[in-house]
């Protein structure tokens, strides 16, 4: 198995120090912005979201006139993150209660239909009258919607609307949650916290549309700040691993039943699924050793495993029977005690919101289409607990199989995994800033920096284009994993620029970024889209082009961070924070980076050379011709954006670049040159 991501995180500690209220890093981020209306929280599984919630609930209770807090959850099982808390013994003002009338997600394990839905809408109106003093209520998703569409919106005047997991809601017109967040900021009276762990809300739809966007307060933390201030965690991988034929036959190339581990298996409707959930339970249980029958308090399955000598405790939520399903969830809500469960198989569910800190390996079968699914199951295991140094994320795709009829399906599939370990790439690593180069910038140092406070790593860069508008350098502060989140997921980018040799680096950075951008930001003008464009291009391209080389090179160890901080030529004292500044350092020339050298490298280009080095050949011909099927035409909005580049490359040769050039950058401007001149005359002829 590959990875193609390894970080190693510095150990600080910081992201799990609590101030003199009892808030961690996180949590006084967002409390900082209480006073705001509508606050959007993004930031990683275990920074402590709501608790964070808990801090602004009470505080808009007790100090801003609101009458009731309503926290809505996805489902049942992550209603207990919202159970009462003590806060004040912390230092906080005031405790959490929630008494078990008002939390609706006690009864885990039931289905909120028919009546049991209704009985608990009637309850969250009765928690809203104007005779009831209790001020919070836990809910789920289905309660609340429910609730909207039964009862006048005024019903939740001065109320506190406290969304989690904010990614299932989206602007779709068929997403009543999405619509009933924007009936409730067009009504005025209400406060809104959204919070998600993961960056790509709605994934294919926005949660929000733009305007209303707008008029969110977001407060973000991210992944490497969370994982860096960890005290245990040292490093994380992500890697996939290809198989063919059945999964369960491959599977213990990459299960080791020594680590704690999360499996996912492939949906019925998954191609990586052979339709018998229950068959492949039996044959993952096989594996693991021999069979010793039931523990009887929790429903577990005993399986004793001869290589370690010991009896494995393996938690079976894909078994449908009530009684036995709800038996083995009941165990696994207090996992406090490491020993208590060694293997979790789940299908649905063990994704959001489920805190098993002692997972060191999630292990998901089949492409997942959905980005947030990926970050939401990548955070189970990336926990901080005692004696737990390593986290790993493996993704069990399926080779693209010739006799297929769905060949090409297959292989788009495969291409979208690859594309999403790329995207992890981007969002595990620091904050980056980029200034254009001065003249007087001639120390190494002063090309690369790093902020301790902020965590961010600002490069100069010749040529760049600083940020002019407020509005580029608010999607670059708040919005600009998820933009390239957009871009990894764009269909032609991963179809294309991720495993097509040839594709240019110029139509990938000049023109296929460039329309993302446009059609994720419509409000952004010309000047606006290329500032953004520099820097989403600078930051792939710096990133990858450092880490990839390492993961490629032999004796490089392929990580963001370094264990030796006190290296020669490094300042001394900032330690493990420098790591990803002397792996691109080790690999990239800073004082001769420039945006015209940036736009020649094809951020995507990386993942073929990983392909190459992990298929063989008869694969990797089929992905080709699966590529090769879809004529790229260049349009005139392309050519348009390439006009800059054609006129340097005249510039400088002193002739038209030729579409029959062996250089793959000149064939693609050749072919751009080729465009204008049909262009004119099919414009020629019409005028005669």
């Amino acid at each position: 198995m590959r990875d193609a991501i390894h970080v190693n995180y510095g150990q600080t500690g910081s992201s799990q120090q609590y101030n003199d209220m009892g808030m961690r890093p996180m949590q006084a981020r967002v409390f900082a912005k209480r006073d705001e209306q509508y606050i959007l929280v993004k930031a990683p599984p275990a920074s402590g979201k709501s608790r964070a919630l808990m801090f602004l609930g009470l505080d808009k209770l007790h100090n801003q006139g609101v009458r009731k807090v309503i926290v809505a959850v996805p489902e049942k099982s992550i209603g207990g993150s919202f159970q009462t808390t003590h806060l004040k013994e912390h230092g906080f003002f005031a405790d959490w209660i929630v008494p078990n009338q008002w939390n609706l997600c006690l009864d885990i394990g039931t289905l909120e239909e028919g009546a049991v839905l209704e009985g608990k809408v009637n309850t969250l109106k009765t928690f809203l009258s104007k005779d009831n003093n209790e001020p919070i209520i836990v809910c789920t998703h289905s309660t609340l919607r429910a609730a909207f569409k039964k009862f006048d919106l005024s019903i939740f005047d001065h109320c506190l609307i406290a969304v989690d997991e904010f990614h299932h809601a989206s602007s779709g017109e068929n997403n009543r949650l999405g619509e009933v967040v924007r009936d409730l900021i067009k009504r005025g009276s209400a406060h809104i916290v959204a919070m998600t762990g993961s960056y790509f809300r709605g994934d294919a739809v926005m949660v929000l549309d733009p305007e209303d966007e707008a008029r969110f307060t977001s407060v973000s933390y991210t992944y490497y700040e969370q994982l860096n201030g960890y005290k245990y965690l040292k490093s994380l991988g992500i890697g996939y691993h290809f198989y063919s034929g059945r999964y369960t036959k491959s599977i213990g190339e990459v299960l080791n039943p020594a680590l704690k581990t999360i499996i996912h298996i492939p949906h019925i409707m998954n191609a990586a699924s052979s339709k018998d959930k229950y068959r492949e339970v039996h044959e993952i249980l096989s594996f693991l050793g021999e069979y010793r029958g039931v523990e009887e308090d929790t429903g577990f399955h005993l399986i004793y495993n001869n290589d370690l000598k010991r009896t494995l405790k393996v938690a079976d939520l894909v078994e449908d029977a009530p009684e036995l399903r709800l038996k083995a969830q009941a165990a696994l809500r207090d996992t406090s005690d490491k020993n208590k469960v060694d293997v979790i198989i789940a299908l649905n569910l063990a994704k959001e919101g489920f805190d098993w800190i002692w997972c060191e390996h999630a292990l998901t079968v089949g492409y997942r289409g959905s980005l947030t699914e990926i970050i939401q199951i990548i955070g189970r295991a990336t926990r901080d607990a005692p004696d737990k140094k390593h986290a790993q994320f493996t993704n069990l795709v399926p080779e693209p199989d010739a006799t297929e009829e769905t060949v090409t399906s297959a292989v788009n599939d495969l291409l979208k995994a690859i594309s999403a370990s790329l995207l992890m790439q981007q969002v595990l690593a620091p904050k980056f800033k980029f200034r254009t180069k001065r003249v007087e910038d001639e120390d190494d140092t002063e090309d690369m920096t790093y902020d301790e406070n902020t965590g961010e790593i600002t490069v100069a860069i010749k040529g760049y284009k600083e940020p002019t508008s407020e509005n580029v350098k608010s999607i670059i502060q708040n919005d600009i994993n998820e933009l390239i989140g957009a871009i990894c997921q764009d269909p032609e980018i991963s179809s294309q620029a991720t495993a097509d040799p040839d594709m240019t680096a110029e139509r990938v950075n000049a023109h296929l970024i460039p329309k993302v951008i446009e059609e994720k930001f419509d409000n952004l003008n010309e000047v606006e889209v290329e500032e953004l464009r520099q820097h989403v291009v600078a930051q792939m391209n710096i990133i990858g082009e450092a880490q990839n080389k390492a993961l490629l090179t032999p004796n490089s160890p392929p990580s963001i961070e370094d264990d030796d901080p006190d290296q020669e030529g490094e300042p001394v004292g900032q330690g493990k924070n420098l790591g990803l500044m002397k792996l691109v350092r080790k690999f990239i020339n800073v004082q001769e980076i420039d945006i015209d050298l940036i736009d020649q490298i094809n951020p995507f280009k990386s993942a073929y050379e990983i392909l190459s080095k992990d298929l063989n050949t008869t694969t990797l011909a089929q992905i080709n011709s699966a590529i090769s099927t879809k004529t790229v035409r260049i349009t005139e909005t392309e050519a348009a954006r390439m006009i800059p580049k054609l006129e340097k490359f005249m510039e400088l040769n002193g002739r038209p670049p030729s579409s029959l050039s062996e250089n793959p950058s000149e064939k693609y401007l050749g072919q751009v040159y080729d465009f204008f001149l049909e262009m004119k005359r099919k414009q020629a002829a019409q005028g005669s």
